[in-house]
């Protein structure tokens, strides 16, 4: 998995599990990508995609923070095993999945486990 969509989905988990509250000021993109010891760009580009997709907000001149109200998907993932299943979900989707193949997977997967 590329690193930054491991970044991405990090920082969102962290949101959606509350980790993060809204209103939190986020590290710079800078601080961060020191902190990783990853590129400056990967992190730039992360801060994007979440503040696109509504998690994020930031305010020029005084930095990034978690929005006041998430997208819908951050509400609704309370837990961490739901959070995990809709990423899952998600991946399988945009790698063409088809939902009723991904529920056969997943039941293949479950069986294999028990074993």
């Amino acid at each position: 998995m590329p690193l930054w969509l491991q970044l991405r989905n990090r920082l969102i988990y962290l949101i959606a599990s509350g980790r993060f509250q809204a209103g939190d000021k986020l590290p710079t993109v800078r601080e961060l990508a020191v902190d990783l010891g990853i590129n400056y760009n990967t992190v730039s580009k992360v801060y994007q995609d979440i503040e696109r997709d509504g998690y994020i907000v930031s305010k020029r001149g005084k930095g990034t923070f978690v929005a006041d109200q998430g997208p819908a998907q951050a509400e609704e993932a309370k837990t961490e095993v739901d959070f995990l299943t809709d990423e899952f979900i998600r991946q399988c989707r945009e790698l063409g999945v088809p939902r009723h193949d991904i529920a056969d997977v997943l039941q293949r997967r479950l069986a294999a486990a028990a074993e």
